[in-house]
């Protein structure tokens, strides 16, 4: 077998799997529920941040494997006034210098009622480079109060677990979960 064959297989099992392994609405919850929790861990200022947000898009399991070429998958639910306004699913794919499997949580927060309004309007979204989001490491929520009111979307990596090297390019497409 090839070594693109190899990838083709690898990245639609991926695929595959993540889809395989999708949560009922109440795990799903949970795993919203947990994220927040370590997000409020890492930083006693990410309580407030979530709080001054018009939206969090919270994603617990994002699953990413590949090797050259990769796949991701998760779901994601997107909080508005602290309840469940929508739930989504998340696919990307990625190409690079990328080998392993590794799993993140993430959340997304609208500091804006603009921004998230422009994300439910919208049929799809895709965060990548371009989406005019400011990624942040962990720890960093009271730190970034000044960067909110300039920028329109947060979004933090809050827990990663697996072994993968990854120095790719990649987009995450996120789709209601109905379509």
């Amino acid at each position: 077998m090839g070594h693109f064959a190899r990838v083709l297989a690898l990245t639609l099992l991926v695929a595959w799997a993540g889809a395989a392994n999708a949560r009922s609405k109440a795990d799903l919850d949970a795993g919203v529920q947990a994220t927040l929790g370590q997000f409020y861990a890492l930083d006693p200022g990410n309580r407030e941040l979530v709080q001054r947000a018009a939206g969090a898009l919270v994603m617990p399991d994002l699953t990413k494997a590949g090797v050259g070429i990769g796949a991701e998958f998760g779901e994601a639910a997107l909080l508005v006034d602290g309840s469940v306004r929508e739930y989504y699913t998340v696919t990307g794919a990625a190409l690079g210098a990328l080998l392993g499997v590794g799993q993140r949580a993430e959340v997304i927060l609208f500091m804006t009622s603009a921004a998230r309004d422009a994300f439910m309007r919208g049929q799809r979204w895709t965060l990548d480079a371009d989406a005019g989001a400011t990624f942040a490491a962990r720890g960093f929520g009271a730190h970034f109060a000044g960067l909110a009111a300039q920028r329109p979307v947060l979004a933090y990596v809050v827990g990663e677990r697996g072994l993968i090297g990854d120095l790719s390019i990649a987009g995450l497409r996120i789709t209601p979960a109905s379509e």
